[in-house]
């Protein structure tokens, strides 16, 4: 069984920047698409960002596009989400999954593993 853990989350100023990571056990995702989506209170869960197994195309939200990069790294299956320029319509809990299937899409209901969070909140 496997698990995706998070971190790096925190309180940051509105334009500051926060890098969130992403480590997995238990089983080897290397072959998994992953992304991230976030879910601020009283809202639905939404895709921010994807990234292929590859590590070399990536899918983005409109809003965060520009202001946030997703990376990986190959060997251990890390995943990063870098965000800069951060907004307080940024604050959430920010979640890692990951996806067998075989293109990046923004569908929470086709990825098939998740992490627990880590709350991000911007103030103005």
């Amino acid at each position: 069984q496997g698990q995706l853990v998070e971190s790096g989350g925190g309180l940051v100023q509105t334009g500051g920047s926060l890098r969130l990571s992403c480590a997995a056990s238990g089983r080897t995702f290397s072959k998994y698409n992953m992304g991230w989506f976030r879910q601020a209170p009283g809202k639905e869960r939404e895709f921010v960002a994807a990234i292929n197994w590859l590590g070399d195309s990536t899918y983005y939200e409109d809003s965060v596009r520009g202001r946030f990069a997703i990376s990986r790294e190959i060997p251990r299956s890390t995943v990063y989400l870098q965000m800069n320029s951060l907004k307080p319509e940024d604050t959430a809990v920010y979640y890692c999954a990951a996806s067998r299937l075989s293109y990046l899409h923004a569908d929470p209901h086709n990825y098939d593993y998740w992490g627990q969070g880590t709350e991000v909140t911007v103030s103005s």
